[in-house]
């Protein structure tokens, strides 16, 4: 599998702005917010999408959700956030390392933000 630019982030290779960091997520500001907030968390681990993800791998979903809890409350967005992902090129992947989106600080509308 190539190594992809959030790959190069994880490993120090490419700078970025973190927000967030542990033994097993990493999350960064979106270089293209379409809101306020708009983060990227992503698993360390090298897992191209969702639908990649086997068993053993579950548990990341359980860090990513709690993260995404402690960044709401630390960015007061409690009362409306958007977490999402997209699985694949059909669905507007482009970076297939999984990540997720964590959207919020204003009132959101249908679509992405």
């Amino acid at each position: 599998m190539t190594e992809t630019v959030f790959g190069k982030i994880i490993k120090g290779e490419i700078p970025c702005d973190k927000v967030y960091e542990d033994e097993t997520i990493l999350v960064i500001k979106d270089i293209h917010p379409v809101a306020p907030v708009h983060f990227l968390i992503m698993p360390k681990k090298e897992i191209p999408d969702l639908q990649s993800m086997n068993e053993e791998d579950l548990s990341l979903l359980q860090d990513v959700a709690r993260v995404a809890q402690k960044l709401a409350k630390d960015y007061n967005l409690q009362k409306g956030y958007r977490l999402l992902t997209n699985n694949g090129p059909l669905a507007g992947q482009s970076v297939f390392h999984l990540h997720f989106h964590l959207i919020g600080g204003r009132r959101l509308t249908h679509g992405l933000g």
